[in-house]
């Protein structure tokens, strides 16, 4: 990422620092440490003044922890569940059983891939119908047992392809669209990466919906935005910037409830710091909508998307 070019600096100049010490035999700690606190300084100073088409660029780092690593971190015991009994089955969304702190919880998130075969295997994180359909069962599953629910988004959005179109694209993500608003459950979702268009707001129907610190969420890309409104590709960061896709403009704006912190130098730093700022903000949420009856749990969802978009005019 440009502006982490001098972060990365630093860090070579640390590394190569340490192996000469290593190789010569000299003590070097007292330049090492100098050259450390440099550059933990030069990683706050950057990572809180990001711009709003910076944090499209951490939200999209290919090291940002996925929903499987989420899992490894986060949970106990985690049955994956596969299918959606129509058509098969779609990589690019996993959900299960686990559970978290004791807690049980049915998990379902979109997975993207890191290495070549795994992003082909997961479809770069865009899921076809028989995932949103598959997410569909689930919700319905964990309803039907009483088990809460927690949606991990990071898709650029539903698969666009002809044969996602054929098996009925649109029709998947508006049925979970209406599902979700009547699930006698409570639902947490929370944006970790991307959150991408219809393709997020099919796992995104819930109670508490939370965002990780840099990640973005947006009806369409930055670079979708500029194509179409601008006819020209290179204004992106404008169009990010008027699209306020940001964790901290949607907070503002009443889209979502809160942030989740990422450690300093984005999550894909530290998966395991992250994972239990997440937990914890899961588990608390948790402990507050138990203690609400279905009716009014339900009331709650509905009154909160009903406002959404709502605003006053000053005369």
């Amino acid at each position: 990422m440009e502006f982490e070019k001098e972060i990365l600096e630093l860090e070579s100049k640390i590394a190569d620092l340490k192996k000469f010490s290593e190789e010569q035999g000299m003590d070097l700690k007292e330049q090492i440490e100098k050259l450390q606190k440099a550059y933990e300084e030069k990683l706050k100073e950057k990572y809180k003044n990001l711009s709003s088409w910076d944090k499209v660029f951490v939200s999209r780092h290919p090291e940002r922890p996925y929903t499987l690593d989420y899992i490894e971190h986060m949970t106990t015991d985690f049955i994956e569940l596969h299918g959606d009994r129509v058509f098969g089955d779609d990589p690019a969304i996993v959900g299960g059983l686990c559970k978290i702190d004791g807690q049980k919880v049915m998990l379902i998130g979109q997975q993207k891939g890191r290495s070549v075969e795994e992003k082909l295997y997961r479809n770069f994180g865009m899921p076809n119908p028989e995932g949103y359909r598959k997410a569909l069962r689930l919700y319905k599953m964990a309803e039907r047992f009483n088990i809460p629910i927690v949606c991990l988004i990071d898709t650029p959005g539903a698969y666009p392809g002809m044969e996602a179109e054929e098996r009925g694209q649109g029709e998947a993500i508006a049925r979970n669209l209406m599902e979700m608003a009547g699930l006698k459950v409570p639902i947490i979702s929370v944006v970790i990466g991307e959150g991408g268009s219809g393709g997020a707001l099919a796992l995104s129907v819930a109670d508490k919906i939370f965002m990780l610190e840099n990640s973005v969420y947006s009806v369409i890309s930055p670079e979708g935005c500029a194509a179409i409104l601008y006819k020209d590709a290179s204004k992106a960061p404008q169009a990010a910037e008027n699209l306020k896709i940001s964790a901290q403009s949607l907070l503002e704006l009443g889209i979502i409830d809160g942030i989740v912190e990422e450690p300093v130098g984005g999550a894909h730093r530290d998966h395991k710091c992250i994972a239990l700022n997440l937990k914890n903000i899961i588990l608390s949420s948790f402990l507050e909508l138990n203690k609400i009856s279905v009716e009014e749990l339900l009331e709650n969802r509905y009154n909160k998307f009903r406002k959404i978009g709502s605003f006053i005019v000053n005369e």
